[in-house]
């Protein structure tokens, strides 16, 4: 029995004209890439298989890989989440439909703009050699060092605490000499939370097109400063996924 065909979609594009982009090999067939459409605005997708699709290593890169493909011609894209796949053109004009009077309001404000992130980690002899000049920090780990395992157990749960306090000094500090500085450059911008013990910022950051070049420097400019105490994950640019809150309503195009 032939399996049913269904329609993936990748990202929302603002434009009136049909469009076809790099076709993709998909599950060991070439599979079209081309744009449904309502008003202004169209849906990027391709023919697939209706199924279930699981977020594994090479789903995922290839869902990226169109998005990266379409931001190269187009200066207007919102990206869609992954694995969303829809039973017919129809239904994703009606989603579309649906979506509009969100879709024309973000538009404007994405048009023309891109978004970098900004990850940066404590370099592990930085940090303790940080921690080690905090006294109090250092009495509290000598007296807990001094204690059997049960009395010293309120003291360990105080040097926890005072660990985070210390933590939490140091990312304000990153804060108002990194991402402070960005904010400036960015048409908008968000400290995410930091993901892992060593994190000092998780910044997203999206700037238009024409500040690239300026922002980029900027960066490397707070590298050269920092570079000796922390490290710089830089990433980008992507579409606006930091600053753009769209829900697909499956169920409304059924």
């Amino acid at each position: 029995m032939e399996q049913e065909s269904g329609i993936y979609i990748f990202c929302g594009i603002q434009t009136d004209e049909e469009k076809t982009f790099d076709s993709i090999e998909f599950e060991g067939d070439t599979r079209e890439v081309f744009t449904i459409h309502y008003k202004d605005a169209a849906m990027v997708a391709a023919e697939v298989p209706m199924k279930i699709y699981h977020p594994n290593k090479e789903n995922l890169m290839l869902h990226q890989q169109v998005i990266s493909t379409v931001m190269e011609t187009e200066d207007t894209v919102v990206p869609i989440s992954f694995g969303n796949v829809f039973h017919s053109k129809e239904d994703i004009q009606v989603l579309i439909e649906n979506l509009y009077p969100q879709l024309s309001k973000l538009f404007p404000e994405i048009k023309n703009k891109i978004e970098v992130g900004l990850k940066v980690v404590g370099k592990k002899d930085w940090l303790e050699n940080q921690i080690s000049k905090d006294s109090k920090v250092m009495n509290q780990k000598q007296q807990v060092a001094g204690k059997s395992k049960d009395a010293a157990y309120f003291d360990r749960m105080e040097l926890g605490e005072m660990a985070q306090r210390f933590f939490k000094s140091l990312q304000k500090e990153i804060e108002e000499d990194i991402h402070e500085p960005l904010v400036k450059l960015a048409s908008s911008a968000k400290s995410n939370d930091p993901i892992g013990e060593k994190m000092l910022l998780n910044g997203s950051y999206l700037i238009d097109r024409s500040k690239e070049e300026q922002f980029d420097q900027k960066v490397n400019e707070l590298h050269d400063k920092w570079e000796d105490k922390v490290e710089f994950k830089y990433t980008g640019p992507w579409p606006a996924y930091n600053f753009i809150n769209i829900k697909l309503k499956v169920e409304e195009t059924t």
